[in-house]
């Protein structure tokens, strides 16, 4: 490596080094290491600390990483300011000067409750301020380390000083542990408390160990460097802007992916810390793989093996809900890691001379910050669906150097009119206009097959196979629309789709695989229905949901004083209520709100509780709020496709209990395809000296769904006191539910999701 680098970069490596130059290597490489494992320790730290007030949704991770991003790219300009503009040892001076300043007055890092309650409509923008005020001021002081201490050692005097290049490798390995260790080691054995002094202490002792780095530097070393620099072939030759928007393009597509390829992850399975961490920690692998010399073998492979990737993401879209969900996160997290990869080793192919280090680093670093606003900020406000993420499932064949060489060689104005042609399948599909039914189907199915199959063999072939991609791509979109959408919207929380039934009788809402209620408004002959709506979906009559509530009812004398639901949905729910009962519901999206409302959509909010008090904000915080006195409280929230984390911990079920009048009982929904909740709940509701009863339907009885509009679903039901719920206690349908001996209480301070996806598999 650093022999084919010198030789790139025209430096000659330090004669006579001493014993001191000696030690600079592991000074450097811990220091380096250190500080990314701050770094990237901090991020799901503080975001699990501010997810509750946004109801556990996805989207706070992606607006964190875009936030994370744009501070680091702050720090690499910073890094790049005074690698510039000040002798090495006067900018060591003015850093150890900023680290001194956040250790006294920016720790310990903590979420401030002065923020209150997050607003109705432009939560984004009020998150970023929460990230910049709270950790803003510590991560810009960490972040600028990596290209600072590699700019330093190259004037330390040490004999691979030439080509500090390689030091990357130790700050993507400090990354990945740090990654890697906080859901399965620090989340699991630290409060959120105690994980911010750990960081202050880590801090603390990057501060001393940044001071130790500096002493390394050698003014001698500097006016050496400096002068051999200045004569390098690279340092002479400018850096062009073809060089700069290069570097751009080339980190923000994977940037792109990868907030697209979590939050695809995450709608699946919860918003927690492990599922974060997961794409960040192969985004993390990929610099490593692909920022060093030698591999052309494994690009090779890897360019062989991504369209056959590609092709397998692009036939498992339209059948989505019936593949396993674990092997679509395997496929979907191999065809990231290898895109990445190549796109990244484009990138470290058109990496400068060390003159430009930190330069690079900056425009790397501001190609991800795009990416990632793109991904995260622009989309929902450009798309209905989340569109894209099958996008840049392709956009990632342009990092190719195949493929941009053939568009290099095309005329330009014909390849941004194919490109914008291109576009329009997607965008016409993304509003409903091109669905399942547009075309026959025999002859869509034709032009998947052949697309698909054209894309896998097309490795060599960069013509055919964008081609190839971008129209089986369009294709699967279009097959994953239903022909029934009535309406599509997107809120900061989630997509909601309103879909009509194929015979035209029922509608229901759905975000993303998540099922939110569904009403019948058509009889059999098509006319619209005008009498009191029906319960459906989940909360059908006969199910677990309506005899949960009917028992309710029961231990009640027959009727519910005060009820409240957590989580609206569109409404079904309400047609459970009865005259003079008052129903409180809580809902966090104000777009759900308006759709529940929207009477020409769904009648069941409007009319079957005309009167009812929606309190918009996150539902456990809201509720806290209220005197309480409530004889029944449902829990019926999801976020992704199960409750969010802070709705079913310790201290959640406590001041849910609190709540609750004498003889009231707690309804939770834990239906969940990828997840054992019913512990959960039980182990929270007995630590809260509460019991917990739960039920499965079975799924036979409820038929197909979009014939019946019934869906199955699990229930638990907590209470204080067996005779609390009524006959539930002795029904054979139902039952007590026992906390397994190894199980640990979740709490708003602990939660171990591998635990639930694990008792799901019988593991």
């Amino acid at each position: 490596m650093t022999t084919t680098i010198n030789a790139r970069t025209g430096l000659s490596g330090w004669t006579g080094a001493g014993r001191a130059s000696q030690l600079a290597l592991p000074v450097y490489t811990l220091t380096i290491f250190l500080s990314a494992f701050l770094l990237f320790g901090v991020q799901p730290m503080f975001t699990k600390m501010v997810m509750p007030v946004l109801g556990g949704t996805p989207a706070v991770w992606s607006v964190a990483m875009v936030f994370f991003q744009s501070v680091l790219l702050a720090g690499y300009a910073y890094a790049h300011g005074l690698t510039r503009w000040l002798d090495a040892r006067a900018a060591a001076v003015v850093h150890l000067a900023l680290m001194v300043v956040v250790l006294i007055a920016g720790l310990p890092i903590a979420f401030g409750q002065g923020w209150g309650t997050p607003p109705e409509h432009g939560q984004a923008l009020w998150l970023i301020g929460v990230f910049t005020v709270s950790v803003g001021l510590p991560f810009f002081a960490v972040s600028a380390n990596g290209p600072l201490l590699q700019a330093w050692f190259a004037r330390t005097g040490h004999p691979h000083a030439n080509d500090p290049y390689f030091l990357y490798g130790a700050s993507n390995i400090g990354s990945l542990l740090a990654l890697l260790s906080y859901p399965l080691v620090i989340e699991q054995t630290l409060p959120l408390a105690g994980q911010s002094a750990l960081w202050s202490a880590g801090f603390g002792a990057l501060l001393v160990s940044i001071a130790a780095a500096a002493l390394f530097l050698r003014a001698d070393a500097s006016r050496v460097t400096a002068r051999n620099l200045a004569a390098s072939a690279d340092s002479a030759a400018p850096v062009t802007l073809r060089d700069r928007l290069g570097w751009i393009g080339l980190s923000l597509v994977p940037s792109a992916l990868l907030v697209a390829t979590t939050t695809h992850v995450t709608n699946e399975v919860a918003a927690v810390p492990l599922m974060w961490v997961a794409p960040l920690a192969l985004y993390l692998v990929t610099f490593s793989v692909a920022f060093r010399e030698g591999g052309e073998r494994l690009h090779a492979v890897l360019r062989r093996a991504q369209p056959a990737l590609l092709a397998a993401i692009i036939a498992s879209l339209p059948f989505i809900r019936s593949v396993p969900f674990y092997a679509l996160l395997a496929l979907n997290l191999a065809f990231f890691t290898v895109s990445v990869i190549l796109c990244h080793r484009e990138l470290y192919a058109r990496r400068p001379g060390v003159a430009h280090l930190t330069q690079f680093y900056f425009f790397m670093s501001l190609g991800g910050v795009i990416g990632g606003a793109l991904a995260s900020l622009a989309a929902p406000l450009v798309f209905e669906g989340l569109l894209e993420f099958p996008l840049l499932v392709v956009a990632v064949l342009l990092c190719r150097a195949d493929v941009r060489g053939w568009l290099a060689k095309a005329n330009p104005l014909w390849a941004f009119a194919g490109l914008a042609a291109a576009m329009v399948p997607f965008l016409l599909a993304d509003r409903g206009l091109l669905n399942q039914d547009s075309f026959p189907g025999q002859a869509v199915i034709t032009v998947f097959i052949v697309a698909v199959v054209l894309t896998v063999f097309s490795h060599a072939r960069p013509a055919r196979l964008l081609t190839a991609a971008v129209t089986a791509m369009a294709v699967a979109v279009m097959v994953a629309t239903p022909a029934q959408m009535v309406e599509r919207t997107r809120s900061f929380f989630a997509v909601h789709s309103i879909f009509e039934t194929p015979n035209g009788q029922g509608r229901f809402l759905q975000h993303g695989n998540v099922l939110h209620g569904a009403e019948r408004v058509a009889d059999a002959a098509g006319s619209p229905l005008t009498a009191r709506p029906e319960p459906a979906s989940y909360f059908h009559f006969g199910g677990a949901y309506h005899q949960a509530i009917e028992q309710a009812r029961t231990v009640q004398g027959g009727k519910l004083g005060k009820v409240a639901v957590v989580g609206l949905g569109m409404g079904s729910l309400a047609c459970h209520a009865q005259a003079d009962e008052t129903w409180d519901f809580f809902e966090i999206d104000p777009e759900v709100v308006r759709i529940a409302r929207d009477s020409r959509v769904f009648r069941s909010f409007s009319e079957c509780t005309p009167g009812a008090r929606t309190i918009v904000g996150d539902g456990r915080l809201t509720l806290a709020d209220e005197p309480g006195g409530y004889d029944l409280i449902m829990l019926d929230a999801f976020s992704s496709s199960s409750p969010p984390v802070h709705l079913i911990t310790k201290e959640a079920v406590a001041m849910y209990a609190s709540k609750l009048a004498p003889g009231g009982m707690l309804i939770f929904n834990i239906s969940n395809r990828n997840m054992v909740l019913s512990h959960v709940v039980a182990a929270s509701a007995r630590d809260a000296g509460l019991t917990t009863w739960h039920r499965k339907d079975d799924p036979e009885t409820t038929g197909d769904f979009m014939a019946t509009l019934k869906a199955p679903v699990e229930v638990a039901v907590v209470a204080r006191r067996p005779a609390d719920v009524g006959s539930i206690a002795q029904d054979p349908e139902w039952t007590r539910t026992r906390v397994p001996a190894d199980f640990r209480t979740w709490t708003d301070d602990f939660s171990n999701i591998l635990d639930p996806l694990r008792r799901k598999l019988g593991w």
